[in-house]
């Protein structure tokens, strides 16, 4: 492997290790309500990405692509449509872990890339691969196993899924470095997340300078907690293949079920081993396949090259 690809490799997996323990983050700020704690972190995120931006100079590339780009309608609304479905995503993972049902979020993670290819389906008339129909269908057998035996959809691990996978769609309309889209997504929505705050303090019911130094440092630490890990993933994942992120991937969501089983007690039974199992399986295959895709297509370039 060349010294670049390890560099990106380890940061890659750096970054989805520290997405896989984000949930103790959260749990630490489970005596204030969900939509309080994602207020503060789209608010604090937003200053923490200008910070970013300024001692990093890409001040300029900022004010550049808001000049030149978000003139367009299209633009504007992606931006606008991606910006709501990632604070939507970000809400039910809060929620979701302050609830104790960190099992139910990895489940949403591990489905995601079969969410997004699906999503690429029906939205791009993109083709499946047999490995990616048969990936499907043992997928879709591990969802309605939980949802049969528990008589309940489980509508957390599909949101998070389906959330984050129309959230890469809209953001194909937004081509732009990251650094710079995590801070325009915040821009976006930073002013709704400002008047929900100033209303709790009007309510009288705020958690932020009310409670402890240590909730306070927790909410605004919330910025710099959301976008290090989408840093250290932006200059690592430039440096692999395509292949190689998919399969780093999985580092997060296994991470948060180890942390929901073994430390925090959340119940997995066998219907949930059952379950897991086949989706399990199912990544397994996808996964295959876009390795073998990936293999092919690098010997057809040197043969052609």
């Amino acid at each position: 492997m060349k010294q670049n690809e390890q560099t990106g490799m380890i940061y890659t997996a750096f970054s989805y290790f520290l997405w896989g323990i984000l949930p103790i983050y959260w749990k630490w700020l489970n005596h204030v309500s969900a939509d309080e704690i994602l207020a503060n972190r789209i608010f604090w995120s937003f200053w923490f990405m200008l910070l970013f931006l300024f001692f990093t100079k890409r001040w300029k590339a900022f004010t550049s692509y808001i000049k030149t780009s978000l003139t367009k309608k299209k633009q504007l609304f992606a931006l606008l449509i991606a910006s709501l479905l990632i604070s939507a995503n970000w809400f039910i993972y809060i929620w979701a872990v302050n609830t104790d049902q960190m099992v139910e979020a990895s489940l949403g993670y591990y489905i995601n890339p079969l969410v997004s290819v699906l999503l690429g389906v029906f939205i791009l008339k993109e083709s499946l691969s047999k490995a990616q129909i048969v990936s499907f269908i043992l997928a879709a057998a591990g969802v309605l196993i939980l949802t049969f035996s528990y008589g309940e959809f489980p509508w957390i691990a599909m949101g998070l899924a389906f959330s984050f996978g129309l959230y890469g769609l809209a953001k194909k309309m937004i081509k732009v470095d990251s650094a710079i889209g995590l801070t325009l997504e915040t821009m976006t929505i930073a002013p709704l997340s400002l008047i929900y705050m100033g209303y709790l303090y009007a309510d009288g019911t705020p958690s932020l300078f009310t409670v402890s130094w240590g909730t306070d440092l927790l909410l605004i630490g919330a910025g710099a907690a959301t976008a290090i890990p989408l840093l250290f993933f932006s200059k690592g994942a430039k440096q692999i293949p395509l292949y190689m992120v998919g399969f780093l991937q999985y580092i997060a969501p296994t991470i948060t079920l180890i942390l929901g089983v073994m430390v925090y007690g959340e119940t997995f039974s066998m219907t949930h081993l059952i379950s897991f199992m086949f989706i399990w399986i199912a990544l397994a295959v996808f996964t295959g396949s876009r390795i073998r895709f990936a293999r092919k297509r690098r010997r057809e370039a040197k043969l052609s090259a």
